[in-house]
């Protein structure tokens, strides 16, 4: 039997999330977090996102023989266990370092004002490029994170279990859907403008008892447990470069 469920995941609100959104708001060149972004944790309202998603994954019918993976980075990693605990789910988490967020090199913590005035070359570089294909020095573009992605879910749906959960980052459920749902560049950056993925949110994909047939969604960025439980509902979208901490 292979995986037929998938349940993504955006990690709680970050004390980055919070960082990044005042500084784009106040047109600062750089967010001001100490912490390396693998070590951001999340913020007060961060930590009841977490545990109120494990009312989410009750009402999806998971149960511990469900495989629940995690980027390594902090953030996500803490919503998982405090969804899992939650849940009463009793199942470890797997943490694979190819779910991790983009990374953006050298324009790691800059705004988008940052990058315009420190690195003008690399502002024109992306708009000629488009934000698909565009790496910055020392970074990933997207389809560089789509190709650590179709290593993973290579892996993951042939596992033994039926039902999976990943806690991860705002542009890897973006990049995980144009890949398992087939979609085209036009797709994946059109959602990314329209549909932000607000933290905590749900998506499920799904596909039949076939293990060739082709992965849908059922369910698209679903935050109805925060609303059940009285914890706020935050997007922090990563906006044009999806710079989701």
């Amino acid at each position: 039997m292979s995986l037929q469920r998938l349940v993504l995941v955006r990690h709680g609100e970050s004390l980055g999330n919070e960082a990044a959104s005042f500084a784009e708001s106040t047109g600062a060149h750089v967010v001001d977090i100490p912490t390396r972004d693998a070590d951001t944790p999340l913020s007060p309202t961060g930590v009841e996102q977490g545990s109120a998603v494990g009312t989410a994954l009750r009402g999806l019918g998971l149960d511990a023989s469900a495989t629940v993976w995690s980027s390594p980075y902090l953030r996500a990693r803490h919503t998982g266990d405090l969804a899992i605990a939650a849940a009463g789910l009793g199942t470890p988490l797997v943490v694979d370092e190819r779910l991790r967020d983009r990374e953006l090199g050298i324009l790691d913590r800059l705004t988008g004002a940052g990058v315009a005035a420190l690195y003008p070359d690399e502002a024109a570089r992306k708009a000629h490029l488009g934000k698909f294909y565009y790496r910055p020095p020392g970074g990933e573009s997207w389809v560089d994170v789509a190709l650590r992605l179709r290593s993973f879910l290579a892996d993951a749906t042939t596992s033994p279990a039926t039902h999976g959960v990943l806690f991860v980052h705002e542009a890897i459920i973006y990049l995980i859907r144009y890949v398992l749902e087939g979609w085209d560049e036009v797709t994946v950056l059109e959602a990314a403008l329209r549909a932000p993925v607000r933290n905590t949110s749900v998506t499920v994909l799904e596909r039949d008892h076939a293990g060739d047939a082709p992965w849908r969604a059922t369910l698209v960025g679903d935050v109805t447990h925060l609303e059940q439980s009285g914890v706020e509902t935050t997007t922090h979208a990563g906006g044009d470069d999806v710079r989701a901490r």
